[in-house]
């Protein structure tokens, strides 16, 4: 939701407005009243106003009266305009204030949620992707340039990542997952190392620069390790050798969005009436169009199962079908 415009600069900009009109309105009365130049009689404006002076000694009877009319509208608009100024100013930190509390209050409630340490490509495009599905997240950054690139709705903490302090004041303890995408490999070590020893049930997902980073990155702590630049040469070699197969891909994680199916894991928990079901006994397939493709489980993945496959609490099911099949999926397999 965007922003309330500032109240106070709504009125500067009507009291700048009538500033403009009384100084052309003073200008064309002293060129008809005096018989000055346009310039001179402009001048003679601003220097009332502004309070500087006026060309007095030269002033006819009328002259001086109609200054009268100058001083008190231009000196009372200019105090006007000062007054709306300051109150700007004052509205504008009370709002940096206030809108800084907010983002804590609302960071400090947040729950399996997901933290996002790098506010460069790489976490923007993170948040993008987490805010479609839409799953809470925060980002970090000690970049102020940075974070203003930023969604003015997303949730951010400006501080640094590897600090203790700022991953607590993200709520780290409450988080689901936390991404490493700074700028740097040895960045990204420091953050895996401090998340982990913050909480060590957490899923971390770091970026390496570098190859020889991932061993570090994984020895520090990190579940997963992506390389940009790796993973865009692998899917460019890819879309050469095998289109068909990464248009698929492309399709079943939802970036071709003109299509209406995708790709999901769902859990299923105990009080499902899925768990201790067969595939078939489920009738998955049959109410809900949607096919399971896989079963994963802590003993590994089952891929294709078979009919009679039993579905067991703690299970995630990778499944195929249309989005409103798999939300009716997944309401029924996540009963708690």
């Amino acid at each position: 939701m965007a922003a309330a415009p500032i109240r106070g600069l709504r009125n500067l900009r009507v009291i700048f407005l009538l500033l403009g009109i009384h100084s052309l309105v003073g200008t064309i009365g002293f060129r008809l009243i005096e018989g000055w130049s346009w310039f001179e009689s402009f001048y003679t404006v601003l220097i009332t106003v502004t309070t500087i002076g006026t060309n007095d000694a030269r002033m006819t009877e009328a002259g001086r009266s109609f200054s009268v009319y100058v001083i008190i509208v231009g000196v009372g608009l200019v105090f006007l305009a000062i007054g709306a100024l300051a109150s700007a100013l004052l509205e504008f930190e009370l709002r940096k204030f206030f809108g800084r509390r907010r983002m804590e209050r609302e960071i400090s409630r947040l729950k399996d949620h997901f933290i996002i340490c790098g506010a460069g490509r790489v976490g923007r495009s993170v948040a993008r992707e987490l805010l479609s599905k839409p799953a809470p997240f925060v980002v970090i950054d000690n970049n102020q340039d940075k974070m203003q690139k930023l969604d003015p709705s997303w949730l951010v903490l400006l501080g640094d990542a590897t600090q203790e302090a700022t991953l607590r004041q993200a709520n780290i303890e409450n988080a689901r997952g936390l991404v490493a995408a700074a700028t740097t490999d040895a960045i990204n070590v420091y953050i895996v190392l401090t998340a982990r020893t913050l909480n060590p049930k957490l899923k971390i997902i770091a970026r390496a620069s570098e190859e020889d980073a991932e061993k570090h990155l994984r020895t520090a702590g990190a579940d997963t390790v992506i390389s940009p630049y790796i993973f865009a040469g692998h899917r460019i070699a890819q879309s050469f050798l095998r289109p068909n197969v990464i248009d698929f891909i492309d399709v079943a994680t939802a970036r071709d969005r003109k299509l209406d199916w995708e790709i999901e894991e769902i859990q299923v928990t105990a009080g499902s009436r899925f768990a201790g079901q067969t595939i078939a006994g489920s009738r998955i397939r049959q109410d809900m169009n949607v096919i399971v493709l896989a079963i994963k489980r802590a003993s590994g993945m089952r891929f294709n199962p078979a009919p009679e496959d039993k579905i067991e609490a703690g299970d995630f099911l990778i499944a195929m079908g249309e989005p409103g099949g798999l939300h009716r999926l997944e309401a029924a397999a996540d009963l708690r």
